[in-house]
């Protein structure tokens, strides 16, 4: 069956249940069945991951036989481990040991400038100074123990390197109220209040725990605190509803915008808070804006492939769109992971409608995975099976293992930070709808989550032209529209010059934006906030390529948000504007379905 047949059915609401209706544009039925003894194997997996978060124990085993077994049979790096130890620690001895009027705070060692542990003037006190300053030469010891030695695999050193980190971090002198001197501080100042108050919030959070809510500030409210923007759900199938936003102003870009949101998470991040939404600063400008609300999966879902995320998600859509602005070429835009799907589809539409896409952008979306950052630590051949075999018995990965990843990544400011806010000193963080959005997370059903670890993470398939679109392998170099690409200084997900890297791939004119912030806070970057800033670099699809130390020293610094910058991409790319049509309506005329933000982003 075709896309085409998928919107000419019913476009009434879907439910859990509804697998018995599964259309062929689906991924293929059950997987192969399981003899005996790999049944076997997949509970005794699935149960320990129950124990484990969903890591593998036994990556986690190869990876530190690796090291262990390399660093034994280097006699030299050991003798030099151990000299730096003796040295340091000798130099360290005498620096303490100085009158107290020559104490010079931070005298062997300095946090990093991102490092937000030992931030403020109370540090600076010699007791505490010297606690940091150890804590501190321990972290780096410990970091040229476990890099830089020769003959072992560069994914088992980031895997060992990042896991005694993880450790460390634990034992920071920040986390304990004894040696932390603002939480004494704070506790001088309230009489012990700060532990009462930090109780409460423990108990708190038990409760909301054992009930199932999540956890902190009170949630706010889609529909009503976010995703207010108006619009109309004008398609839905079993998988995507297809949000269109009224227009705003009189006169509209002729071309209309479609974003594709990731599906590992809702898809307001870009319709926050009205001050915060980019949708509505995009429908203020003029344009007609059309997003893509995915289902949060259950169980039932289990055999939704990535496939079926192109076909029923970005095809769909983009179908749906064809027939409400007919021979109107689309402004397509994907964030994260949708971005990255976005680039498979445009990939296949080149080939087939090479006109139906007028411009492409990217925002904080990787092509090429070899260089991922941090979140490849969980990519191997062990780890994808043990989670594999967890997900099969589950039919989904839950949330909780997503979130818990995510954490991990930035541990210091998702989860140790916090806890010494909220029990040490007794705080709440105030809420804020980025936070909220989230705690709000999604499922993802267990093929398509396989097969995005496999084919993109782990293989590579997309950037090396093996990746597979109805049986046609796609290349990347097909891309010849207009790109616009956004990479963040400070991203944890996809840093930014794994980003860049679709300048290797991608046969079109690029224009290359670096935004300061993170993956989520550098995307969310209205024009309203002060201290955002850019660089802006572009590129033309025959000049010489720009790797990216050179891109840094040729790039445009700009004060702002990068939102105005892609404002005036599309506008640049679009034809003349037009009078702005005043009803919405879904495919052949048909009223549109109900108000957004739907029913799909309501899911948990």
């Amino acid at each position: 069956m075709t896309v085409q047949a998928v919107l000419d059915q019913p476009t009434s609401p879907a439910n859990d249940d509804v697998t018995s209706a599964r259309t062929a544009a689906l991924a293929p039925s059950e997987s192969e069945p399981l003899t005996g003894g790999e049944s076997i194997d997949q509970l005794v997996h699935a149960a320990m991951a129950r124990w484990t978060g969903g890591l593998s124990p036994a990556s986690l085993a190869l990876a530190f036989a690796d090291w262990q077994l390399h660093l034994a049979a280097s006699p030299g790096k050991r003798l030099q481990l151990a000299l730096n130890a003796v040295a340091e620690g000798s130099r360290f001895a005498r620096m303490v040991s100085t009158p107290h009027a020559a104490w010079q705070p931070w005298f062997m060692v300095k946090p990093e400038p991102g490092d937000k542990r030992f931030a403020g003037q109370d540090w600076t006190l010699p007791a505490f100074n010297v606690l940091a300053q150890a804590f501190l030469l321990g972290e780096q010891w410990w970091h040229s123990a476990t890099s830089g030695l020769r003959g072992v695999s560069k994914g088992n050193a980031a895997i060992v390197d990042f896991t005694v980190r993880q450790c460390l971090d634990v034992v920071a002198p920040s986390n304990f109220a004894f040696s932390n001197p603002g939480v004494l501080r704070r506790a001088m100042d309230s009489g012990g209040g700060n532990f009462v108050s930090g109780w409460h919030n423990w108990l708190e959070d038990c409760r909301d725990l054992l009930s199932g809510k999540p956890y902190g500030p009170p949630p706010f409210v889609v529909g009503k605190d976010v995703a207010t923007t108006k619009g109309k759900v004008v398609y839905r199938n079993e998988l995507i509803e297809l949000i269109q936003y009224a227009p705003a102003t009189t006169d509209v870009c002729p071309e209309p915008v479609l974003i594709v949101p990731a599906w590992i998470m809702k898809y307001y991040v870009l319709d926050l808070s009205p001050e915060n939404s980019l949708v509505r600063f995009l429908v203020e400008r003029g344009f007609t804006v059309f997003m893509i609300s995915w289902r949060n999966p259950g169980p039932a879902d289990r055999d939704l492939g990535l496939e079926d995320y192109r076909k029923l998600g970005v095809d769909a859509a983009i179908d749906v769109i064809n027939q409400l602005a007919p021979e109107r070429a689309i402004h397509a835009a994907g964030y994260c992971l949708g971005g990255t799907l976005l680039a498979i589809a445009a990939a296949r539409l080149q080939r087939q409608r090479p006109d139906s896409l007028r411009s492409v952008t990217l925002l904080a979306a990787q092509v090429d995975f070899t260089d991922a950052g941090e979140l490849t630590l969980f990519i191997n051949e062990s780890q994808i099976a043990f989670l594999e075999d967890m997900m099969r018995q589950r039919g989904v990965l839950e949330t909780a293992q997503m979130a818990g990843a995510f954490q991990l990544l930035r541990s210091n400011d998702m989860i140790w930070s916090r806890l010494v806010r909220d029990y040490l000193m007794g705080d709440r963080a105030a809420p804020s709808d980025l936070m909220s959005w989230n705690a709000d997370a999604t499922r993802m059903p267990y093929r398509m989550h396989s097969d995005y670890l496999r084919k993109l993470f782990l293989n590579n398939d997309l950037a090396e032209g093996r990746y597979l679109a109805d049986g046609q392998p796609m290349a990347l170099s097909d891309l010849c529209a207009p790109m616009l690409v956004v990479g963040t200084v400070r991203d944890h997900v996809a840093p930014w010059r794994s980003v860049h890297k679709i300048h290797l791939l991608a046969d079109a004119d690029i224009t290359f934006v670096l935004a300061s912030g993170g993956h989520n806070a550098g995307i969310v970057a209205p024009p309203s906030e002060d201290g955002r800033s850019y660089q802006l670099l572009e590129k033309k699809a025959d000049q010489p390529y720009v790797g990216p130390d050179e891109w840094l020293r040729k790039a445009v610094n700009r004060d702002g948000s990068w939102w105005l910058e892609w404002v005036r991409f599309l506008t640049a790319s679009s034809g003349v504007w037009e009078p702005a049509k005043t009803s919405l309506h879904a495919p052949r005329g048909a009223p549109p379905l109900e108000d957004a933000p739907g029913q799909y982003v309501l899911q948990h």
